[in-house]
Formats: C-alpha cells, sequence, structure tokens
C-alpha cells in the first residue's frame, strides 16, 4: 500500500516515519510538513520526496499516516478520506467533538478504513493483556474498579523532544497522555456514563469515572511530575482478582508497525480494528465533558 506521511515533527521522525519506510507491505512515496525545510530534511532521510502541497500527495497514495497536532489532523484527515485514502491517526482525534464528527463521518461517506493509534493497544504485552482482560471482564462478575495512572516529566525533563510541542503545553496531559487511559479503561469496564475531573499540583488533573453496569475508575494524569517519579500503572479489580497493565515491551516504532498492520487488514475488508475513528470520537467526547468540569 503506498502511504503518504502528513507531519514532520518528533513523533513523525522517531516513529511514524521508520516504521513505514521499514515495513515489508508499505510503500512510503512521500512526506508532507507545514515547514518545507522540515519535509525535506525528514524525506531525505527516509529516502523518499518532500511534497510542498498536501492534495498532491494525497493524489500519489493509497492511505495516509498523521503525525500532527490533532486540530490540524482534523480536517486534513476529512480529506484524505474525502479523496478516498484510508486513515492512520494520531491521539486525540480531535479536541472537539465537532472536529472528531467530521472525520468520522467523512470515514463512512467515503468508506475508507481507519485506525487510530493507541499505543498500547499495538504493543504486543499491553495488547495481548487488553485482549485477556476484557475476556475476564465479559464474564460473571467483570471487573468493578479500575485506575489508570500516567506520569510524565515532559514538562519538567527540557530534555524531552516533545517539551517544545505548543499543543500539548496548551491542552495539557488531558489530552495527550488522557487518551491512553481512557483506552485502558473504557474497553475493559464499559461505556462511561459520567466523568469528572479536578486539578492537582502542576498541570496535574485527576479523573473519576462512572460506567454503565456500576463499574467505577479513576485517572491520574501529570506532564510535570520529576523524572524520577514518572510512570505508568494500570489495573482493574473484581471477581477474578487484580489484574495489573504490564510493561511495554516495544519500542514505538514497532507498536506502529502493527498499527499499520492493523489498517491493511482493514483496508482488505477484514473487521475495523476496535482502535478506529469512531472509538477516538468516543474518547474526544469524554475528554470534552472531562475538561468542562474542571
Amino acid at each position: 500500500m503506498r502511504f503518504g506521511l502528513l507531519g514532520t515533527g518528533p513523533w513523525a521522525g522517531r516513529t511514524h516515519g521508520p516504521a513505514l519506510a521499514a515495513h515489508d507491505d508499505v510503500e512510503l512515496v512521500g512526506v508532507w510538513g507545514r515547514r518545507a525545510e522540515a519535509a525535506e530534511t525528514l524525506a531525505t532521510r527516509l529516502d523518499t520526496r518532500a511534497y510542498a502541497d498536501p492534495d498532491a500527495l494525497l493524489a500519489d497514495c493509497d492511505a495516509v499516516a498523521v503525525a500532527l497536532p490533532p486540530d490540524v489532523q482534523a480536517p486534513l484527515a476529512v480529506r484524505a478520506a474525502e479523496a478516498g485514502r484510508h486513515l492512520l491517526l494520531d491521539k486525540p482525534l480531535a479536541t472537539t467533538v465537532e472536529g472528531a464528527r467530521e472525520v468520522t463521518a467523512a470515514v463512512e461517506r467515503a468508506g475508507v478504513a481507519s485506525v487510530v493509534f493507541f499505543t498500547l493497544h499495538f504493543t504486543a504485552s499491553t495488547a495481548r493483556w487488553l485482549d485477556e482482560q476484557r475476556a475476564v471482564g465479559d464474564g460473571a462478575g467483570g471487573w468493578m474498579l479500575g485506575r489508570a495512572d500516567w506520569f510524565s516529566p515532559v514538562f519538567a525533563d527540557s530534555d524531552s523532544p516533545y517539551a517544545a510541542s505548543p499543543w500539548r503545553r496548551d491542552k495539557g496531559p488531558l489530552w495527550d497522555i488522557g487518551p491512553h487511559a481512557l483506552s485502558v479503561l473504557v474497553p475493559l469496564l464499559g461505556a462511561v456514563t459520567s466523568v469528572r475531573g479536578a486539578r492537582g499540583a502542576g498541570d496535574t488533573v485527576h479523573l473519576t469515572l462512572r460506567h454503565e453496569g456500576g463499574a467505577s475508575s479513576t485517572a491520574t494524569l501529570s506532564h510535570t511530575v520529576p523524572a524520577a517519579a514518572s510512570g505508568v500503572v494500570a489495573e482493574v479489580r473484581g471477581d477474578a482478582g487484580v489484574a495489573s497493565l504490564p510493561e511495554r515491551d516495544e519500542s514505538p516504532e514497532s507498536s506502529f508497525a502493527h498499527a499499520v498492520d492493523a489498517l491493511l487488514s482493514s483496508a482488505r475488508g477484514e473487521a475495523p480494528h476496535p482502535c478506529d475513528a469512531h472509538f477516538a470520537e468516543s474518547i474526544t467526547q469524554l475528554l470534552t465533558q472531562a475538561q468542562s468540569t474542571l
């Protein structure tokens, strides 16, 4: 499948681009970015072509991978879907419900495949764990309680390549790592009926969620913890005991290659991946509700 890459930032350069260039079933036909010089640099490194016009790149490919801020991603995803291109998108899909709905509506109209890169669902160890706990939760009793805590030093550690990201600084951890937490809690505990947020130290956000069927969960999200205090913890509790999320055992580049595989399968007419644009839209809705309570 011929892919175009939209975006030239650290995530595109470290993850999307290398994974696409190395994939046996992908031809990376080109790169477009908002800065022409950055597109030329990345395209040279990936041994492909830089495009000055995103529509010209859409005309030459079958699918796009997007590594752009969410509210730049959403309208470009609509344009790509309208051009009949399959979509490999990043989270969050958009930071407004209207923007996310426009993407899902375009996907439905065009009949294209979509996958959104919720990293834990495409990393071997954590994806396997999520599948196993979903099966347990579907049985008698199910999961009753859950928590998902993401402690990141992005804005406490000046060496992070993502510290210069304006949209992350503006939207904070709720929108950047909140999608990861919700991508664990929602599939395992059920659809969310209510969510409330509270602010903590630095940019920390605490969430409390109520799920269909009576389960409840919490999430704590921060980009300003010291590096020594960083980490990811997630668990669910119920009649089956306690299940804790294992550590990720792959690089983001390897995980992204699995997301490419998922899009290829969906484009061939196999079952849509659970992390499609519709799921991502539901996450944007929850984040919007949480934001309104802060």
